[in-house]
């Protein structure tokens, strides 16, 4: 059975890191793209990053583009998104998820995923 747990969220200043973990059980990740999803209160879920299958390539949100990064660590069947220069606008919900996948690029649409992890809340605050 495919399951999300996602880690690492917490409290930081602006301008601060943080970096989530999602770990992968019940598939072999190589064969999956990941994609990171967060949303805010009173706002509708948006796509962050992603990261697809083994060799694929990653895609980020505008806003995020220079300060995350996201990256496999396939020995560990996890995925990091290491979350740098943190802004308050930052703040919310961030949600991993999954889908099987042939091709090398990935999607931030949140309907192009079929398995979800729990969330972790990160909240960029001073």
């Amino acid at each position: 059975q495919l399951q999300l747990v996602e880690s690492g969220g917490g409290l930081v200043q602006p301008g601060g890191s943080l970096r989530l973990s999602c770990a992968v059980s019940g598939i072999n990740l190589d064969y999956y793209a990941i994609g990171w999803f967060r949303q805010a209160p009173g706002k509708e879920r948006e796509g962050v990053a992603c990261i697809s299958r083994r060799g694929g390539g990653n895609t980020y949100r505008d806003s995020v583009e220079g300060r995350f990064t996201s990256s496999r660590d396939d020995a560990e069947n996890t995925v990091n998104l290491q979350m740098n220069s943190l802004k308050p606008e930052d703040t919310a919900v961030y949600y991993c998820a999954a889908v099987w996948t042939l091709l090398g690029s990935c999607s931030t649409r949140g309907v192009a995923y079929n398995y979800w992890g729990q969330g972790t809340q990160v909240t960029v605050s001073s």
